[in-house]
């Protein structure tokens, strides 16, 4: 069975900081491209940032670029993402999830109908 549990997600004021991490179980974590995206109320889920199944590749989405930090230990089969500088407009329900794949490449990895495993979710929200 499949698992992705986010964590670490809650309320911050702007300027302020938060770690969200997701543990990752069922699954080849090991060969598995991961990403975080969110969703706001009303609006579509997008890309925050990806990262390649060995941690040497990343992308981030333009306005979280200098504030975040996507990394991963394979030996934990988990995903963090550090996100610093928060602003009001990045609260919004973070997800997980994961690719199968050993592509580095931008299309990719950037892709969100190519992400198989999704978790359930942890709130953000930053206040002003």
């Amino acid at each position: 069975q499949v698992q992705l549990v986010e964590s670490g997600g809650g309320l911050a004021q702007a300027g302020g900081s938060l770690s969200l991490s997701c543990a990752v179980s069922g699954l080849s974590f090991v060969y598995s491209a991961m990403g975080w995206f969110r969703q706001a109320p009303g609006k579509e889920r997008e890309l925050v940032s990806v990262i390649n199944w060995r941690g040497s590749i990343t992308y981030y989405t333009d306005s979280v670029k200098g504030r975040c930090t996507i990394s991963r230990d394979n030996a934990k089969n988990t995903v963090y993402l550090q996100m610093d500088s928060l602003k009001p407009e990045d609260t919004a329900a973070y997800y997980c999830a994961a690719q199968t794949t050993y592509s580095g490449t931008y299309d990719t990895l950037t892709t969100l109908r190519l992400y198989h495993s999704w978790g359930q979710g942890t709130q953000v929200t930053v206040s002003s």
